[in-house]
């Protein structure tokens, strides 16, 4: 049973007032250079507590605010309650640190120690906040205007929460006294030199091992690279390995469950082809399949958080992991290709197949953090009432002609 403490009228009141200081500044992006220069050459934890002392409550108190704006009925749900105990605590957290000397190293120590502590206790934010969503339309349904602010607030939230595990990421793997020992050449969280092929081909053996499990079978991988920049040469980009792998396990799971579905109980199923391709601007990996694809009125449905193509599966562990269900794998997965300033799109053939395409930014000093800010017009999101559309609404029935007057 979930457990929140009462506090006291002056304690809530002091740190609303705190949420509000911090929300009036607008978080400060940095680029994959930035990090990667700090991370190599300049890594110093006195810098990095000092920035994150300061940047870590402005982004925390951002998104802090916006949870405030959504509907009452869900917020009052026992899991959405729960995420935002845990926001609070953690910002209460970083706020104690605000005034302690960065020189001494005992401080510092213990920053890096409860920067570990918060990024533990935000690590089923996301299953929680998707329970509270499934609380929430089990009883009060949704209606279009709920659901467009929910799906707005949400890829802001999610956002928000890659861009602050990316910093707490950072400052425990480059001052936490732990060096990865698979993955010694990264800065912190960050491949130089980033593989896309085996991050690919790892992504796909994981994906295949839960289709084998669930399927008894599993479509092969062929997969092509073309380096524009060095002919012959593996790619390579600056890039989060851990990122890439989640989109690519994301679309992997994804084209295998659609083909295996489609095609029953062959013997043999169509491949799935995963092409490679770096220019001078971007990356681009393209994954297609030949599981049916879906028709283009479902294509937007398949970014939302509250649509998805699969059954919701059942959590008494009686079967093997599904490939679907949850329908938050999709959209979290385009957050992060356009958390440094690329994308994830789909391209359907109805009856044929889906192109799913991940755009990376070729350059690190391009790709820069997308971050949600809370401003007037972000609050006047929540707040305007959705007109109705000014294009005409086809009538699913054909009109009867015969009943029209002439004017």
């Amino acid at each position: 049973m979930l457990t929140f403490w009462p506090l006291k009228k002056s304690a809530v009141s002091n740190r609303r007032k705190d949420v509000d200081y911090y929300s009036k500044f607008s978080p400060s992006p940095l680029s994959m250079k930035q990090f990667l220069d700090f991370g190599s050459e300049n890594a110093c934890e006195k810098t990095s507590f000092v920035f994150l002392r300061q940047e870590l409550p402005v982004r925390l108190a951002n998104i802090m605010k916006e949870i405030n704006l959504l509907p009452d009925n869900l917020l009052q749900t026992q899991s959405v309650r729960l995420v935002q105990s845990w926001y609070m605590q953690s910002f209460q957290e970083i706020l104690e640190f605000k005034d302690k000397n960065a020189d001494d190293e005992k401080v510092t120590y213990d920053f890096t120690d409860a920067v570990i502590k918060i990024r533990n206790r935000h690590n089923d934010v996301i299953p929680t906040m998707a329970q509270g969503l499934a609380e929430y339309k089990e009883t009060y349904g949704t209606d279009p205007v709920v659901s467009q602010n929910v799906q707005y607030f949400l890829d802001r939230f999610y956002m928000s929460r890659i861009s602050i595990r990316m910093l707490l990421n950072q400052h425990t793997l480059l001052f936490g006294g732990k060096v990865n020992p698979a993955h010694p050449k990264q800065i912190g969280s960050i491949d130089p030199h980033c593989c896309v092929s085996e991050v690919i081909k790892d992504a796909y053996e994981n994906a295949r091992n839960l289709c084998d499990r669930y399927y008894m079978n599993s479509p092969e991988l062929i997969l092509e690279e073309f380096n524009v920049k060095e002919q012959g040469n593996p790619i390579t980009v600056v890039y989060v390995p851990s990122h890439l792998y989640h989109m690519m396990f994301e679309l992997f799971k994804n084209a295998m469950r659609a083909t295996m579905e489609l095609h029953g109980d062959a013997t043999e199923y169509p491949p799935i082809q995963t092409q490679v391709a770096l220019g001078t601007e971007d990356l681009t990996v393209k994954v297609s399949d030949r599981g049916g694809g879906v028709p283009l009125r479902k294509i937007d449905r398949l970014f939302t958080y509250t649509y998805s193509t699969a059954p919701r599966p059942s959590i008494d562990g009686s079967r093997a992991a599904p490939l679907a269900g949850y329908g938050h794998g999709l959209p979290i997965s385009r957050l992060y290709a356009l958390y440094f300033q690329g994308d994830l799109k789909l391209y359907s053939l109805e009856g044929y197949g889906t192109d799913a395409v991940i755009y990376i930014r070729a350059l690190s000093t391009e790709s820069i953090e997308r971050l949600p800010v809370y401003n007037k017009s972000a609050w006047k999101h929540y707040k305007t009432i959705h007109e109705a559309d000014d294009w005409c609404v086809p009538s699913k029935e054909p009109k009867d002609m015969t009943t029209f007057r002439s004017f």
